[in-house]
């Protein structure tokens, strides 16, 4: 079973310089083991909209999969034919058991028994084509992305939504970077780190990784204030369930950034999770969730790792992007839609209604993730940009997705200042029906839930910023946000050198 590709932002530039092209982003496969959730598709809609689905996959950068629609409703239009055939063919071997069971037409005997053979030779080949055409149709569905919501900008260019802590960056700042901030105050150790592991790991020393601590404390603390349930997910997930939450991103190299762990033969493959999203989507797979207990808010700190062997430059120094980190992550289950809403969506007319609405659970939920985000942001003094992201910026799972990006005095020269710290997506039922994670309503009826993830807190890339961005370069210390200062010693409010040993 192919996964699904996944855009992310290391392997923009390859999409780029590809035009475009998925074919020349390498895909990796995951064997689906047994006791895996069958994914439950909707090939209906999908075979109804064709054209719907070939649109928003041209849109999203997933040309070379932009048919698949129409292979769908062609293989669906063969399935149909071979089932109505097959019907013909079983009708005629219940009129032969009937004869020879009459005893009549002795004398055809031996033809009707030939006759039967030939039918059940027919009817197993035909029960194998089906199998064949319904599996065909599966692997074509989970390779087609999830359809953008109203929201999304059509193309390359994000939309601008507003500003945190004022409309412009900072500009009373030496541009120095995180890299030596960090060495000259002795909070970070990249040699260390390259003998031990090699290039893209790191050490976090002192009131460094105290300031990491600080950060996972408070955006913790900010959801549990609002009635967020704290869980702490496992590192190792199965390589199936990475793919069945859209998660598959390619470095520019087209090879996977996922790290694989041996495993034996015939058995499940795991995998080192890239985010929490995966194994918190995972934790409510094959589950029936009650739809008066939902939403279901989770949020949890966990160690992320991304393989990420692509070219090394400004862009990658530092802590900015990194083998292995930690990061706060946000995931709540919503019930579906109860009614259609904003049925013009795309303004297609054949497109049905209930397909293409946004529920208010989902809008609510989402926009508390951001709520979130922002406040924390905020509060850590980081001026900041939020970015309503456009169709080609978007994973596969991903309906909707806002980003923010912070200030970086030293990465000026690239995308002015700004980099990505924190991201949220509304995925829809995507996830949940490739992990069969349902909802029953009061009524008794069974739907699929909807997901939502959203980072809290990403320690390097906002560790990076903070010390960027509160370097006194007069007094030669950083400041430390005041909301992180209870959790470091004495709760001072700078950090500063270290004493000499001598």
């Amino acid at each position: 079973m192919l996964p699904r590709p996944f855009v992310c932002a290391s392997c923009r530039s390859a999409l780029r310089r590809s035009n475009g092209d998925f074919t020349k982003i390498i895909t990796r496969s995951f064997i689906r083991p047994a006791f895996a959730p069958k994914p439950i598709l909707d090939l209906k809609h999908m075979r109804q909209n064709p054209g719907l689905y070939e649109q928003n996959a041209i849109d999203r950068n997933y040309a070379p999969y932009a048919k698949n629609g129409w292979k769908i409703l062609e293989l669906h239009e063969d399935l149909t034919r071979r089932r109505r055939d097959v019907v013909a063919l079983r009708q005629r071997n219940n009129e032969i058991a009937a004869e020879m069971k009459s005893g009549h037409k002795k004398d055809g005997t031996t033809a009707l028994i030939e006759e039967a053979r030939i039918l059940k030779s027919k009817l197993s080949e035909s029960d194998r084509m089906e199998k064949g055409i319904a599996e065909e149709m599966e692997r074509l569905a989970l390779e087609l992305p999830n359809l953008s919501s109203l929201h999304t900008p059509v193309g390359e260019t994000p939309e601008v939504l507003e500003y945190l802590n004022g409309d412009t960056p900072p500009v009373s700042h030496s541009g120095k970077s995180h890299v030596d901030i960090g060495r000259e105050l002795d909070l970070l150790d990249f040699d260390a780190s390259s003998t031990t592991s090699g290039w893209g790991w790191y050490f976090l020393k002192n009131e460094g990784a105290l300031l990491e601590m600080a950060l996972v404390h408070y955006a913790l603390s900010v959801a549990m204030k609002r009635g967020w349930q704290v869980m702490t997910p496992p590192s190792l997930v199965y390589g199936h369930m990475a793919s069945a939450c859209g998660f598959m991103p390619r470095d520019a190299n087209g090879e996977t950034q996922i790290y694989n762990i041996a495993h034996e033969d015939g058995k499940a493959g795991l995998v080192l999770a890239g985010t929490a999203e995966i194994p918190f989507a995972g934790s409510q797979a094959g589950k029936t969730l009650n739809a008066r207990d939902l939403p279901i808010r989770v949020i949890g700190s966990s160690r992320c790792y991304r393989a990420e062997a692509g070219a090394r430059g400004v862009d990658t120094k530092g802590l900015y992007r990194v083998h292995e980190f930690t990061k706060v992550e946000m995931f709540a289950w919503t019930a579906p839609p109860t009614k259609a809403q904003d049925s013009d969506r795309f303004d297609n007319d054949d497109v049905e209604d209930d397909k293409l609405s946004e529920s208010n659970h989902d809008e609510t939920m989402f926009d508390e993730m951001v709520g979130i985000q922002k406040e924390m942001l905020t509060s850590l003094g980081l001026h900041a940009r939020v970015l309503e992201m456009p169709s080609t910026d978007m994973g596969a799972s991903a309906q909707r997705k806002i980003d923010i990006e912070a200030f970086f005095p030293s990465r000026t020269s690239i995308d002015n200042g700004y980099g990505e710290v924190t991201s949220a997506s509304q995925c829809g039922d995507y996830q949940a029906r490739r992990l069969a994670t349902k909802v029953k309503n009061e009524a008794g009826k069974l739907d699929y839930a909807h997901t939502l993830n959203g980072t809290a807190i990403a320690v390097p890339r906002v560790l990076a910023a903070l010390l960027e961005n509160g370097w006194d370069e007069s007094k030669k210390v950083v400041v430390v946000p005041e909301c992180l200062r209870r959790w470091m010693p004495g709760e001072s409010a700078t950090i500063g050198p270290k004493p000499s040993r001598e």
